[in-house]
Order: C-alpha cells, then structure tokens, then sequence
C-alpha cells in the first residue's frame, strides 16, 4: 500500500500547478518542500500567452492578470518591436507580475482541491522497484519513509531528486552575476519595459504595475563579488548608473538576491517512477523571462498522463511521451535564451551591432516574425506528430466557440478530455466519462472531429465523422465508458 499515488517534491510554481494538475484527475497528491518559513526565491516576473491560456484553462488566467501588468508591446533590440497583438489567442500580451504572485493563485487553488503540502520537509533518499517509490524525508517529526506510486522532482535547479536518481544536469555558468532586486523609482524611465546595456553589462526594469519595479543587472564589473554577499542599494545604483546613466530615484529594496545564471538541462526526464519537471529539468538565462512559463508547461503535460496512469487507463508508452514532448522543448527553449544573452552581452560592440541588425531584419519578414514571436509567447510550441497523424496532431489547439456559445478552454476547466464536433452530431460515439462532447461551427479546411488533450494540445483529429473511427481513437486515448456532455 501507497502512502500517496504522486508525490511533488518543491512547491515553486511548477510543482504546485502540477498539484492543482493531479488533484484535479482525482489524483492522490502530497507536496514536500524543503523550506519551512523561509519565502521563495522570486526570480520569475513574467507570464507569456501560452502559459495565460493554459490558465484560463483551468480559470486562473484573470487572477493572475489582475496581480500583474500586462504588456502588449517589447523591444527584443534596440530598433525593433515585437506588437504581440497579432498573436492569435485570447491573451496577446505577457503578464509582468512577481512569482510570488502567480505562487499565490497556483497554492490557493492546489489545497482548494485538496492537495497536501508539507512545508519543512527535505528529500534525503530515494529507492524504487517496478511497483512503487520510497522516499527518505527529513521532516519536523523526524526521518520518516514515504511511499508513493511516483514521484516528481520539481526542486529547482538543485534539485536533490535529480541527484539521487543520478540524471547528469549537462550545460554550462554563465561568467557574470545577476543582481535582482524588488525596488520603488522616484524617476520611472518612460518606457514600460526599460533596458539599457553596454560593454559592463545590462540593466533592465520592469514594472509591476503597482509602483514596485524588478530591477536586473549583469555587471561585469561586480564578477568576482561572492554570492552570498548581501545585495546593496548603492551596488544597484552604481551598475544602473554606470550602464543606464541614472539610477532613476532607485529606492531600498523589499526583496534582493545575486546568482549565477546555468544554461543546463538534464539529460533525461524520466527513471523510471520518477519524473523531473521545471528548473530541476532545465535552467537557462532569464533574458526573455521563459523558467517559470516553461516549467508550468511541463507540469501541464505531466499532470494529466499521471492521473491517466494511476487510473490505469493510460495507452501503453503515455508516460514516455513526456520526455518526448517536453525535452526538445527544454532544449528549444535553452537555444533560444542563450542567443538572446549573447545578443545583449556581447563584449565587442562591433559583434553586437551585426547581431542587433539581423534581429530587426528577421522581424522585417513575415515568416520568421510569426516562428520567433510564436516560440517567445509559446504559442507556436507543438509536440512532434506520430507517422501517419492528422496534420494537426501535437498542435496547440486555440480557443473555439461551441455552437451554444460556450469556449473550449472553458471546457478543459474540469481536466477532462474535449471531443469537437464539427458535423452536426455525426461523430457522437459512446467513450469515457472524461471526456466532454462539444458541438463546432464547421473551419474551412479544418478537421470534422478533433480529440483535445486535457492541456490544450490535439490528440487526435479527422476529416472523416465516421463514428466507429470516432469511437475507436477515443477508446484508445481515454478507455472505455460513457461520454459526458
């Protein structure tokens, strides 16, 4: 006998959200954070497209929003502008908002689902057989032995579930430290998004919208300061200053921290009953704010394939396909970040002015504009398509309208799998309980039926409504029962 079907190791935002993911599927469910009162680091500040609709799916979207700032227009480079309201979506913006914040809506609603957190509990050891996980925990009453059908580490860059399955964290340090701080302008620079960099480095603000703003500098000049030197507020000023040429009226900070940025990824995500997700996966740069999007994304994939095995109705190989999904993602992502923090330290101005210029050509084309907004905001993210697979298979699905007005990531809310219907009732066939029948207005040159993943990607799709095709990809996706509707 299990303890508890999953455990989640680290209660950041990829482990709670994945909380909220396993509760949700009537997933027995028990958060273990190391940390016993001391607050959580809060490196992440933004919230991208993707990450709001997968949210929305499951009614988070407009809390997080209303705690943040939304910013509909960046600058990746001096010259050029990204106007994210051609994205497609409900949400073409990224959220400015503290992690703390999107932390605070993802706990809510993890214990208001019934998630267990235990706060003061450190992972020591680890063991597993092909039926279950024991964990070693280090907690307020002692050394205690959990057990759990799995378990997921989503510990962070350090992660000590990592290290005791013995997964190789592969990547490289960046050089020059990170200064951020939480801090008050008495002079606020005129643009929303500031940033400003030089041969020293880089300084960027970026707003909260409720007078508080992330202060970020790499500073060449401060390398060889120890980390755990407390962060100053003349050290913050003098970097923007230097780099900036004003400190903007910078005020004491309510919160500081200096770090070393990794670029490293583990080289697998998966051993057996045990998963890694977030920074315990992947770390990289924060230029381009992707950690918290990217791990949130992954807790999304995870989430509903666990509840699918512990109900033991999983198709054979589900699990694996996470560390199919999610692991070019990570690289993607990884690639992506490490241009983007060359791009804006390059020592050499010379090196720097032909990168900025082939950034603003690239945004002058049509094509390569769509790619690169659309890996940023993470909506052009798709899952790669078996041999033989509809077209839109592993796509992100957007938002549809039912034919009685209702939205399909309303319908993702309850976790369940959404069958589209685009023949007028032709495809209605007999399925599991987890899965939501939902009457579609015909696409030109879209699909007649459309199986929706619980985390808004496409299982499966087809031009044809036959129903005994229906009936079979819904069997093999979900198992066998009635459809709810």
């Amino acid at each position: 006998m299990n303890d508890v079907d999953v455990v989640v190791v680290g209660a950041g935002p990829t482990g709670l959200a994945l909380a909220c993911e396993l509760r949700l599927a009537g997933v027995g469910c028990r958060v273990l954070e190391r940390r016993a009162e001391e607050p959580n680091l809060t490196r992440a500040f933004a919230v991208h497209a993707r990450t709001l609709e997968l949210l929305d799916a499951r009614g988070l979207a407009e809390d997080v929003i209303s705690r943040g700032l939304p910013v509909q227009r960046i600058s990746p480079t001096p010259g050029a502008t990204v106007d994210l309201t051609k994205l497609r979506t409900r949400y073409p913006m990224v959220v400015m908002v503290p992690q703390s914040g999107t932390e605070h809506v993802l706990e809510e609603r993890a214990r208001q689902l019934g998630a267990e957190i235990v706060r003061g509990a450190e992972v020591v050891g680890l063991s597993q057989d092909a039926d279950e996980v024991r964990l070693e925990v280090q907690g307020p009453g002692g050394l205690e032995v959990v057990q759990a059908a799995y378990v997921v580490g989503a510990d962070g860059a350090h992660s000590a579930v990592r290290r005791l399955v013995g997964v190789h964290f592969v990547g490289k340090q960046y050089e020059t430290h990170i200064l951020l701080a939480d801090v008050q302008l008495s002079r606020p620079p005129g643009e929303t998004l500031f940033g400003a960099s030089t041969r020293d480095g880089l300084v960027l603000f970026v707003p909260f919208g409720d007078g508080w703003f992330r202060a970020i500098a790499w500073d060449r000049s401060r390398e060889r300061v120890p980390l755990d030197e407390p962060v100053t507020l003349e050290e913050l000023r003098s970097a923007f200053r230097r780099i900036a040429d004003d400190d903007f009226g910078m005020g004491e900070p309510r919160w500081s921290t200096r770090f070393l940025s990794e670029r490293r990824q583990a080289r697998s995500y998966r051993v057996g009953r045990v998963f890694l997700a977030g920074d315990a996966a992947h770390v990289h740069s924060p230029v381009g704010g992707q950690g918290m999007n990217t791990g949130i994304q992954d807790a999304m994939n995870l989430g509903w394939k666990l509840g699918a095995a512990v109900h033991g109705w999983a198709r054979p190989g589900l699990l694996d396909t996470y560390q199919a999904e999610r692991h070019p993602v990570g690289a993607m992502v990884l690639r992506m970040t490490d241009n983007m923090y060359r791009l804006v330290m390059a020592r050499s101005r010379l090196g720097a002015a032909a990168r900025r210029l082939v950034i603003r050509n690239l945004l002058r084309v049509p094509s390569a504009r769509r790619t690169m907004i659309g890996m940023l905001s993470g909506i052009g993210i798709a899952y790669p398509r078996p041999a033989g697979a509809h077209p839109w298979t592993g796509r992100r699905m957007p938002d549809v309208l039912g034919t009685d007005g209702s939205r399909l990531y309303e319908a993702l809310r309850t976790g369940r799998f959404v069958l589209l219907d685009a023949s007028g009732g032709a495809a209605s066939a007999d399925g599991p309980a987890h899965v939501t029948t939902m009457s579609v207005a015909p696409r030109p040159k879209g699909p007649a039926v459309v199986l929706v993943r619980p985390d808004g990607y496409v299982a499966w799709a087809s031009d044809s409504a036959d129903a005994g095709t229906v009936r079979a990809a819904v069997r093999e996706w979900c198992g066998p029962a009635l459809v709810s509707s």
